[in-house]
């Protein structure tokens, strides 16, 4: 008989959080069926299962007015397997929505009930208007401080809202999809760019005013993005947050859309999924660049499965900053004392403070999700923590944060485990900081560099020590109860600390 692994009788994995209990949401689109299985319902999410298939239901729906049956039996086949997952992962609630083709078609409410058959519970069917709404949240879950407009392309249509305050204003849609625009065009690309044209003059959305940001959302605009990235040999291959100058975007899509039959340098990265809409949700967000006079577009990996679930959320934990939340957390999953991170932004607040670094609330907020993660390396080997260290924070699903940023976050461990004379493998990723945040970086880590062997990375020692100027020297002050703390090794640290904070010397004083 099997017998499967269970949250109620056997115990929690370690890196779970306790207690969790999973939340789900079936994404019935026009290109694809996906499940994604969250860890919990939070402000930063955490996948954790996440898989689609590509059922491809939009496809002739605007000719026929019908899901054909081969794409609904794909559809419902994924989502039989999707139901099991929900079922291994005890899922709590599963949130099931379906999006333009479901909507627009005739048998799209029979097929609606099929899939609640399935799937246990009912299936929303977001009108226009609430898929913008929900795609908008989703931007600014990950985006808190986006200004600007938003849109969503789906297999079906493209969605816009405009985004200020942490709010969306005049949703609509329009039926610009990838699918549809690639059947409506003849699968001309060309035609595709004169479609897009003709239909976005009747968007509200883009006329409302003068915006400098466009939030592009949506599975093939991820693809164009990537695209980007690998033509550019960007450093960085994280979507999240990638920002590129319109002008930049448009030689790109421009390029995709010529009827030239000329292959196009690093499509070798585009999925086989994607490579054949790539033309059409280039024509689509080319003309949305130009209509909207935008200076540049922001690339985001949350839409509206993330916006869902976004506004499930109470009022104070819509207000938390996910990234500090993140990071808090995986500090409760890797580090050897997760309360000595309190020490840490404690000690290290009062040692700016102490020689006159000030802050703005974004790089305070970077210093403290630094203190977080800050032990995430100890269990590697010693040669390699800061490496993978640097990885793990580069490459990980944090959002709340844009590349510069997360450069910094990176680099920091990069001189708290390798020293401030490291010379990375990932020297051009950790250079996205800039020389302001990297200089900020090097003081961090070179605090981290005194805080870490003064106290074991336990709780309560940081607190008893502090920090003080003596004519042109950097002190550090130990209790006489912690006499036997003062050594070479910490001696040899507090002098680089000394020297990265511009102090000509060091001292060491007991008592």
């Amino acid at each position: 008989m099997i017998r499967f692994w269970s949250v109620e009788s056997d115990p929690a994995a370690q890196g779970r959080i306790a207690g969790a209990k999973p939340v789900a949401v079936l994404d019935i689109g026009s290109n694809s069926v996906r499940l994604v299985v969250y860890e919990r319902l939070a402000r930063a999410l955490t996948v954790l299962y996440n898989e689609k298939s590509a059922s491809g239901l939009g496809r002739g729906v605007a000719a026929t007015g019908k899901l054909s049956d081969d794409s609904m039996a794909r559809a419902l086949k994924a989502i039989r397997r999707f139901a099991m997952v929900c079922k291994l992962t005890e899922v709590g609630d599963i949130h099931a929505i379906a999006t333009s083709a479901t909507r627009e078609a005739e048998n799209g409410p029979d097929f609606v009930r099929s899939v609640e058959e399935v799937i246990g519970v009912p299936v929303r069917v977001l009108s226009g208007a609430e898929e913008a709404h929900y795609a908008a949240l989703g931007l600014v879950a990950g985006m808190p401080a986006f200004d600007g407009v938003i849109g969503d392309l789906g297999g079906g249509s493209l969605e816009l809202a405009a985004v200020s305050g942490r709010e969306d204003h005049m949703g609509e849609t329009h039926e610009l999809g990838a699918i549809r625009l690639q059947d409506d065009s003849d699968m001309t690309p060309e035609r595709a760019v004169e479609i897009a044209r003709e239909r976005l003059t009747r968007s509200k959305v883009l006329k409302s005013g003068r915006h400098t940001s466009f939030g592009a959302v949506g599975g093939t605009w991820r693809a164009l993005a990537r695209l980007h990235q690998a033509r550019t040999k960007y450093p960085l291959h994280m979507v999240q947050d990638y920002t590129v100058p319109s002008k930049d975007m448009l030689e790109l899509c421009d390029l995709l859309t010529k009827d030239d039959k000329k292959p196009v340098a690093g499509m070798d990265i585009v999925s086989r999924a994607r490579k054949g809409l790539l033309p059409y949700g280039a024509a689509v967000l080319a003309e949305v660049l130009r209509a909207g006079e935008f200076e540049e577009v922001v690339f985001s990996a949350l839409g509206v499965r993330e916006g869902y679930l976004f506004d499930q959320l109470d009022p104070d934990e819509k207000a938390a900053d996910p990234l500090l939340q993140a990071t808090a957390e995986i500090s409760s999953l890797r580090s050897r004392a997760p309360e000595f991170a309190s020490d840490l932004i404690e000690g290290s607040k009062a040692f700016f403070d102490m020689i006159g670094i000030e802050e703005t609330a974004d790089e305070k907020r970077l210093r403290i999700a630094s203190c977080y993660i800050s032990d995430i390396g100890w269990r590697a080997h010693p040669d390699y923590r800061g490496e993978q260290s640097v990885d793990m924070v580069a490459f990980s699903d944090i959002v709340g944060i844009g590349h510069p940023g997360r450069a910094f976050l990176a680099q920091t461990l990069a001189y708290r485990y390798m020293g401030l004379k490291q010379k990375s493998a990932s020297a051009r990723l950790l250079a996205l900081a800039g020389d302001s945040l990297n200089a900020r970086a090097r003081l961090l880590g070179a605090f981290f560099r005194v805080a870490y062997p003064l106290t074991a990375a336990m709780p309560g020692i940081l607190p008893q020590t502090s920090f003080g100027v003596q004519g042109d020297a950097l002190v550090l002050h130990l209790p006489g109860d912690l006499a036997f703390l003062d050594g070479e090794r910490l001696y040899g640290r507090h002098k680089q600390l000394a020297q990265e904070a511009g102090f000509k010397a060091a001292e060491i004083k007991v008592g």
